[in-house]
């Protein structure tokens, strides 16, 4: 076997093996994909009417909560953005990370100081990367987030937004997540948690899908609360805030299975074409071999034969 030939074949073997590695993937990413697309709609009506019932508690009373209630000169914003702890999944992270920074240069061309929150080791290592300061970091869940988890995150990000600026506090809490849209689409987005707006209850009432959104001119009914409103908003903003980042680390992880078995299709189909077009090349040199081979041997049966005719004369 010629040197050449010896080559496709290595390279044959080395791509088949890839593809199998690739094949592997994408199915895995399929079927877990699918269980974060349950998970996603069962937790999105949750958070669509957790997120109403603290807009009730806070339009329909006149208490000021620091936390429903919007800064008269906002100094200070917290950003989470949500990546994912592994790669090999197209450009998800980078999508989420341009979006990120595109909203902090917005908050910073507002005169705002950024301070940022990151999910998933792909994030951290981008802004670690860019020495760029991270004021908490979490990471080994992306890929199947739990409530608990959404807890872990929700902690750090309240107790900023309760203090004052001056003491290290944040006067804004924005996320920045990749939305699951189809399996073909997702994109990401950028919301505002906190403090509270009537504009978060019609995204999110999109996001669950509802066929009827929140109506600017409807008449407010109104409200008795007990023991008080102030009492009912310190209960619900940390569920209301929890369930909002564990619906958005779900969407992430839906987005990421949805993107990296894209990825892995894609990277499937470019091996076989890579193998047949290997496979081309080693039957054409195989072919070469033979034809050399073939033309050696006749040749050498012609010299052969041109000596035994000039030893006969």
């Amino acid at each position: 076997m010629g040197a050449q030939l010896r080559v496709y074949k290595r390279r044959i073997k080395s791509v088949t093996a890839t593809k199998k590695i690739t094949k592997a993937m994408e199915m895995i990413a399929a079927s877990r994909v699918v269980k974060a697309q349950r998970k996603v709609a069962a937790s999105t009506p949750y958070a669509t009417e957790l997120t109403r019932a603290v807009t009730a508690v806070g339009t329909g009373s006149n208490t000021k909560h620091p936390l429903t209630t919007e800064a008269e000169t906002a100094t200070r914003a917290a950003v989470l953005l949500l990546t994912s702890d592994r790669g090999l999944a197209g450009a998800f992270n980078s999508n989420a990370i341009k979006a990120a920074e595109q909203l902090t240069a917005r908050l910073e061309a507002e005169g705002k100081e950024v301070d940022s929150y990151i999910v998933g080791r792909r994030g951290v290592a981008h802004y670690n990367f860019r020495e760029r300061t991270i004021a908490k970091q979490w990471s080994g869940f992306t890929d199947q987030p739990e409530y608990a988890d959404a807890k872990t995150v929700a902690g750090p990000l309240i107790e900023a937004i309760e203090k004052d600026t001056a003491e290290g506090g944040v006067d804004e809490l924005h996320i920045v997540y990749t939305e699951f849209v189809s399996m073909m689409t997702q994109t990401a987005v950028d919301s505002r948690l906190l403090p509270l707006s009537l504009e978060t209850v019609t995204s999110a009432a999109a996001a669950a899908g509802a066929e009827e959104s929140a109506k600017k001119d409807e008449i407010l009914p109104l409200y008795d609360f007990e023991p008080s409103a102030e009492d009912v908003l310190d209960a619900l903003l940390p569920r209301y805030v929890e369930s909002r980042i564990y619906n958005a680390l779900l969407q992430s992880a839906a987005s990421k299975h949805a993107a990296t078995r894209r990825a892995m299709k894609s990277a499937t189909d470019n091996a076989g074409d890579l193998i047949n077009n290997l496979s081309r090349l080693a039957n054409a040199a195989r072919q070469a071999e033979i034809t050399q081979e073939i033309s050696e041997i006749v040749g050498g049966a012609s010299a052969l034969a041109d000596a035994t005719a000039g030893s006969d004369k």
